[in-house]
């Protein structure tokens, strides 16, 4: 939607109230953080778009995620795979199931060095065009290092994509429902976990269907890639090159008051130009207009952020959610479920367990706030490890209990730890700081992902499954003091507000 000429408040405007080059708060205009400031009139309609085409980068991330947990499986027929070099060692299999996660890596560092460069909607583009090559050359690989290769360029992608969405719906979302939009990226990547599986059960009986279920992420990441070109970009990631004295100040203001026209819709035209200059003031108020330098990322309200933020998603990997879902298959069938026989339609089972419980998060986040759902959630988690551990130590006759620390724990991580992580990481940290910020966080995320991964299977043999969950159910109690002495409350506010208020 273009920018009505008669509704337009002239840009000179906004620079009488912020200062037309030296970016200082006139006097006459103080930063009003903590009440009074305009109200946010926003169209719920307009704010699908701004959402839904990043979050396909969470679809495409959960969907490689549930296509290759069958496309393994296919790779691995003498009759079905359609490949001379289907007799794959177990290492050859790690390596097909983990290069997306070396990828994501090495996309996380990536996105580290230009995320405030080019900003969120450019890195988003990159991420489709990365997802796009990456699903081609894995699905026509001839070889299986071509697949690998293939494999690895689809990670990289996901890592642009896991960086570059939470922040780009964070800062197009409205402040009453960012909350939920940002949680909903969440509910997209599991969706798509539970779409791979689908995707995968139907084609893993098929001659080369691994080549099909790496083949039907073409058309959503192209589907991404138009959407976040026909998208504007970020308001403030615009407005903080304007404070930083980066590009023509007259067109980036000019530009951000059109951004925010088009992400809110036609409710908004009339206080688009005064919503811009109540952000820069409140912007240059928390200091945004000071870059930070690489120290600076470990120091004061920066080092406070990375703490919360980088926390959060460590404790999302380390409380063994990988684990948990490893034994899965082996928990149902002692309890006699028939579906346990087809690890693939355990893996829907969870999957759509884990897409409710998801869904219930996204209804609930904004109205009970980010800290109970986190303390109840991973309370709850405690329970269900000690469940699990105590099953294996003392209860192997009684798998009833298995079961139900099962499904527990899968529920009580999707109200917590699963969409809450990435909501927190993509609002906590400052402007200044968010790009590189947040790709650190991802880092973490997975980094410990792999750490987690690949220390199992020997921690297992060292200790035991019992005495291992149990191990993972003390990580839980220490995240869950983590959460109440350090994690503060953001719901409700604006992402300047949050930076005033919370670091």
């Amino acid at each position: 939607m273009a920018l009505d000429p008669e509704q337009q408040q002239p840009i000179s405007s906004v620079s009488r109230e912020f200062g037309k080059s030296s970016g200082e708060i006139s006097p006459e205009r103080e930063p009003l953080i903590k009440e009074n400031h305009v109200p946010e009139n926003y169209s719920v309609v307009a704010a699908i778009l701004p959402f839904l085409f990043p979050a396909l980068g969470g679809l495409l991330y959960g969907y490689e995620i549930g296509a290759t947990s069958c496309a393994t499986i296919s790779l691995q027929s003498p009759s079905l795979s359609g490949i001379s070099w289907y007799n794959l060692s177990s290492v050859d299999v790690g390596l097909v199931t983990s290069g997306s996660l070396y990828g994501a890596l090495f996309g996380s560092i990536v996105a580290f060095t230009i995320a405030d460069v080019i900003g969120r909607r450019k890195e988003l583009i990159l991420a489709a065009l990365l997802y796009l090559v990456g699903a081609l050359v894995t699905a026509l690989a001839p070889t299986y290092s071509v697949l690998i290769i293939g494999r690895v360029i689809y990670g990289v992608s996901v890592g642009l994509a896991m960086h570059a969405a939470p922040m780009y719906i964070a800062e197009t979302a409205p402040s009453p429902i960012r909350g939920q939009l940002v949680s909903l990226k969440e509910f997209f990547i599991v969706l798509g976990m539970v779409g791979g599986y689908g995707i995968g059960s139907l084609t893993v009986n098929v001659h080369s269907g691994w080549r099909y279920m790496y083949a039907t992420s073409v058309p959503l990441a192209v589907l991404m890639g138009i959407g976040m070109w026909w998208l504007p970009a970020s308001p403030r990631w615009l407005l903080l090159r304007v404070i930083q004295g980066k590009g023509n100040v007259e067109n980036q203001r000019e530009a951000a008051i059109k951004s925010l026209c088009r992400l809110r819709g036609p409710a908004f035209v009339d206080s688009a130009a005064e919503q811009v200059n109540e952000i820069l003031a409140e912007l240059t108020f928390v200091g945004e207009d000071k870059e930070v330098t690489f120290g600076e990322l470990f120091q004061g309200k920066c080092l406070k952020a990375l703490t919360i933020g980088g926390g959060l998603v460590l404790f999302q990997q380390i409380t063994g959610q990988p684990s948990v879902l490893y034994y899965a298959p082996s928990i149902l069938q002692t309890a006699g479920f028939s579906a346990a026989g087809d690890a693939t339609r355990v893996s829907i089972l969870l999957g759509l367990l884990k897409l409710i419980m998801t869904g219930v998060a996204v209804v609930v986040i904004d109205r009970l706030g980010r800290r109970p759902l986190l303390l109840g959630g991973v309370g709850g988690m405690v329970v269900s490890l000690f469940l699990l551990g105590s099953y294996y130590l003392f209860f192997s006759a009684s798998p009833v209990v298995a079961v139900v620390a099962l499904l527990l724990y899968v529920g009580c991580y999707q109200l917590s730890f699963g969409p809450i992580g990435w909501l927190m990481i993509s609002e906590i940290f400052p402007l200044k700081l968010r790009g590189r910020g947040l790709s650190l966080a991802v880092l973490v995320n997975f980094g410990a992902n792999a750490l987690v991964t690949f220390a199992f299977s020997p921690l297992k043999e060292l200790l035991g499954a019992g005495i291992l969950f149990c191990g993972f159910g003390v990580i839980c109690v220490l995240s869950l003091v983590f959460i109440f002495f350090i994690v503060p409350e953001t719901k409700g506010l604006t992402l300047e507000e949050i930076e005033a208020k919370c670091l």
